[in-house]
């Protein structure tokens, strides 16, 4: 080993108490956002460029007093920040966050652990385990989905990382376990609705299935798969020497909510040895309350299911919850062990090693933010969260029906409303950007039925009625003005 006799000195490292100011700093500084975020503009207003040109060329060569780096949060990164957190945000679907999550995720980064193990942080991993049957309780998912059955949980990073997992496995049980080793032969193909997420998509072509394999599925006038033509699609393919392996059904899908008909399609999985992933991305928080459960009728034919916290369920990205309703596919799927990960824990088959549960070996205490989420708000405190949003989106369809000039596209299920101006596309385009260009709210949009459509998203976190009622005098006045 070499020597010297010049010893480097170690870097200047936050001592303890500097962490301690600046913490209270960073933390006043963010108490301070929540408070101020809904004066501010929602969609940034930089353009291309921008921040990138705001920025030193050259990173520094000795270090900056802290003050000076968190300075320049105010000047360099604000500007470029669209408000996630404003109570204004009405685009896409929430990306929530609350002060347990915070708090929570702060404690996850200051411990630094690397939970890939059940020995390289036991807590991580049993944590986790416990909150995820917690979860399974809450939204009384079948008993399968629980580690005291067959199946169990784990938490992902997001829907998309859960249904190339779903997918992996089940191109794996189609293979006889034979596929990671020996390659696929181009014949398996896989279903979804022609309104499902753009994550399957890519799953199929991660997983070497292939775009072409994957069946987009024609939709209802309600936009929810159509179960018969899923089962022609099927047929079809069998008969053409294809061997079906994977549906993915959607509850609440992103551009109107559609809710896939779960016991229909599980009926033609289970004829078939078809893995059924259902992904509840958005909406799976719903089920938090006893009436909004009707949505998992024939969930018990699923082999696994996902959901995002990090989306209605106030815990802050990225959080999502991953089920399975036979873990020891899953694992045999994703395992791999060389001798450096080997341990006596891990030879005992006592302990879950949620490294076999997902693409990366390495994995963060997401747990812990959950948890305190779960446990600040109680079950009826989410239940109010969930109960109000929804009062809030059906308020906002009823003001829609009663105007002559708009129209809703379909009738609204939870917090997604689905609307447009009569005066057509262009029109509709047109108030959308004026909308977003005035800084006090962002919406989105997609197309349905061929037509440009607004979608108003509720679920922020702070979002209040008034928040609502002046969305809609915005969106009144400024067709108006567009007219």
């Amino acid at each position: 080993m070499p020597t010297s006799n010049n010893n480097p000195a170690p870097p200047a490292h936050m001592s303890p108490d500097d962490f301690r100011r600046h913490g209270h700093a960073v933390i006043d500084y963010l108490a301070d956002y929540m408070q101020r975020v809904e004066q501010l503009p929602v969609l940034s207003r930089a353009q291309p460029g921008d921040i990138r040109a705001a920025l030193p060329p050259h990173p520094p060569t000795t270090g900056e007093p802290f003050e000076q780096i968190f300075a320049d949060i105010d000047t360099l990164i604000m500007p470029g920040i669209t408000h996630w957190q404003s109570p204004n945000f009405f685009g896409f679907f929430p990306a929530n966050s609350s002060g347990p999550a915070i708090l929570g995720d702060l404690l996850s980064t200051g411990f630094g652990i690397q939970g890939m193990l059940w020995a390289t942080s036991p807590a991580c991993t049993e944590l986790e385990t416990h909150v995820l049957d917690w979860l399974a309780d809450m939204l009384a998912l079948p008993q399968q989905f629980k580690s005291t059955s067959t199946g169990g949980g784990v938490i992902q990073d997001t829907a998309s990382s859960s249904a190339l997992c779903a997918l992996l496995a089940a191109r794996e049980r189609a293979t006889g376990l034979t596929s990671n080793d020996t390659g696929i032969d181009g014949t398996f193909t896989c279903y979804t609705s022609n309104q499902a997420h753009s994550s399957i998509e890519k799953a199929v072509a991660i997983a070497g299935i292939g775009r072409n394999n994957l069946r987009l599925i024609e939709t209802d006038t309600s936009f929810a798969m159509n179960s018969e033509a899923l089962h022609r699609a099927v047929e079809d393919d069998i008969a053409a020497g294809h061997t079906p392996c994977f549906v993915s059904a959607t509850l609440g899908t992103t551009s109107s909510a559609g809710i896939d008909p779960l016991h229909a399609i599980g009926d033609i999985c289970k004829a078939h040895n078809i893995w059924l992933h259902v992904d509840a991305a958005m909406f799976g928080t719903a089920a938090l309350c006893p009436e909004f459960r009707a949505m998992h009728d024939g969930l018990e034919f699923a082999d696994s299911y996902c959901f995002n916290p990090h989306k209605w369920m106030l815990t802050n990205f990225d959080c999502d919850c991953f089920y399975v309703a036979d873990r020891a596919a899953l694992i045999r799927t994703l395992s791999v062990l060389p001798e450096y990960l080997r341990n006596a824990a891990t030879e005992s088959g006592a302990v879950f090693d949620y490294r076999d549960w997902h693409i990366p070996l390495g994995r963060r205490f997401r747990a812990l933010k959950l948890w305190f989420v779960i446990r600040h708000y109680g079950i009826t405190g989410l239940q109010q969260h969930v109960r109000y949003h929804v009062a809030l989106a059906q308020q906002f369809s009823q003001w829609v029906r009663d105007h002559d000039d708009f129209e809703l596209l379909v009738d609204p299920l939870f917090t997604l409303v689905c609307f447009r101006h009569k005066a057509g596309d262009t029109f509709n385009e047109q108030l959308l950007h004026a909308l977003n260009a005035t800084g006090k709210l962002y919406l989105t949009h997609t197309k349905l039925r061929d037509q440009y459509t607004l979608r108003m998203s509720i679920g922020a976190t702070h979002t209040k009625l008034r928040h609502v009622q002046a969305a809609w005098k915005l969106i009144c006045d400024t067709a108006d003005a567009t007219a």
